[in-house]
This record gives C-alpha cells, structure tokens and sequence, in this order.
C-alpha cells in the first residue's frame, strides 16, 4: 500500500494510512488537534491576544535565554518530517539547530539556524529554491524530507548572551519508511581568515552509499590593523547537505554547514568534538 510520503499532483489519488501531525509553540507534543488549547492567562502573547482567548493563538512562540537549550519537538515512531518553517529574532549564527534521529545521542544536523537556511551573514536575504525558502520578515522555510524509523528529537540551543524570540512549525508524517531511505545530515564548517592559497576543505570522512545534495559557501574580506599596518584577510564558511547511506558522520576539520543523507543515524562513538561557531567579521 502506498506510504502517503512524496505527495504530488500526479499522485494526490492515492490514499494511504499514515497520518499528518504538526509541532508548534502550541502544540510541542503534536497530539492530533493540540493546537489552539492554551489558555489566555499561560499564552506568552496574552496582552496581544487579550482580546481572543483560548482557541486563538495566544501562546505563537516561545522565548530562550542566553546559554539555554530547548527542545523544539520529540517524537517516537516512525515517518517523515516534510516542512520546518520558522522565524526567529536575534543573532542567527548563535542560534544552533540540532537534530537528533532514532533516539541517538549524537546529533545528525548540527549547524548555526541562518546557515541552515542559506542566510550565512546573519541578515534576511531571498532564498529561492525547491528545498529552501526565505521569504521577507525572515520567515525561513525547509521542504527537505528527513525520515526517521524511531522518532526524532530537534533542539534550539541559545549561545548568545541575549534573549531571543523564535516562532515555528514542524510538520510530518507518521508512517511506514522504505528500507532505501536514507538519513538526512547537515554539518558546519568555517575558516576565519582562510590561509593565503590555503585549501578549504568542504566535506571529507564519509563513506558508503548516499547523496551530497548541495554546499551554499559565503565569503567575505576581514580588514585588520596591527601596528598601524592594515591587513586584509579571506574567511569563507560553507552550508552543506547531504543524504549518506553509511553511519559515519563527515569530520569536522574546519567551520562550514553541510547537508548530507545516510542511510543510518551516527552513533555516539563518531561524534565530532563540539565547536562553537565564530561571529561574522
């Protein structure tokens, strides 16, 4: 029977079982008609919503403080997220997205939240695409479709020193996976200032089967004074994305973001040493 996931025109005739769920400040759990059930006085837009009450939106975001993480959502069972949309205020670069799949402890997208989405410098810029769009008000947008075989966990982790708002959706699909699906993976990588004729490294450490699926890159000119002479330097940072069939997790040996799939989550024995991302210069 068909498994209701890459829905199209051409095959918007075919019925399935699996079923639509939505995450959202509202509904962080996505039981089946959560959303809209916060009450007036708990919803952290009450003094807009004062006029609305339960039922309406009054609780559309949620807020993290400096240096703290949240979950945005966790499931357990098996599907496919087909939609992230979110807004968020503050220093993109410092706003770390996580994405945790089949309970693993080691986090298969790890990347600055404006990278992710194509926006490396840190302000609203258009972004056009089949798997990305940024559209004005900084509404960013992410159609790429990650399965997951036990369920999935997203995290949000503040690393700035200020607060920050953030509004956001996740939707997905509860359902059978084909056994070729493979697991979706994004990394970052930047190098500030990069050597003069030095070799950027872009994605390296994977092997098995799987897709590179794409490596926005976003360069730029640091200008730096030292005794009174000035200095100009390269930095480059790349966002890429990939699909890989095997369990190895591309090594970081640079900063850039990178999406790759595979066709297994990592395990906690491929891990990464964790880096904090530098600020634009």
């Amino acid at each position: 029977m068909y498994d209701g996931l890459s829905n199209s025109i051409e095959n918007l005739y075919r019925l399935s079982n699996a079923r639509t769920r939505s995450i959202c400040a509202e509904n962080p759990t996505g039981e089946k008609g959560g959303g809209a059930r916060c009450e007036l006085e708990n919803g952290i837009a009450r003094h807009a919503a004062r006029d609305l009450g339960k039922g309406w939106k009054v609780n559309p975001y949620i807020r993290l403080q400096p240096h703290e993480t949240v979950v945005l959502g966790e499931v357990a069972d098996s599907g496919c997220i087909n939609h992230i949309w979110c807004t968020p205020s503050g220093n993109w670069r410092f706003q770390i997205l996580r994405i945790y799949w089949d309970g693993s402890d080691v986090p298969s997208v790890e990347c600055p939240l404006g990278d992710f989405f194509a926006c490396g410098w840190g302000e609203y810029s258009p972004v056009v695409s089949l798997p990305v769009c940024v559209n004005p008000g900084r509404a960013f947008n992410c159609y790429w479709q990650m399965p997951f075989r036990k369920g999935f966990k997203i995290t949000l982790e503040n690393i700035g020193d200020a607060e920050v708002s953030f509004y956001y959706q996740i939707d997905y699909t509860l359902t059978d996976v084909p056994a070729d699906a493979a697991y979706f993976h994004a990394q970052f990588r930047r190098v500030n200032p990069l050597p003069y004729k030095g070799v950027y490294t872009i994605l390296d450490g994977v092997s098995g089967k799987g897709h590179s699926t794409s490596a926005p890159t976003w360069r730029g000119v640091s200008t730096t004074t030292a005794g009174g002479a000035r200095a100009r330097s390269n930095s480059i940072s790349t966002a890429t994305t990939s699909i890989p069939r095997s369990a190895a997790r591309a090594r970081k040996t640079t900063s850039a973001a990178r999406i790759t799939l595979k066709t297994s989550a990592p395990t906690a024995t491929s891990r990464s040493p964790r880096r904090t991302p530098g600020s634009r210069r």
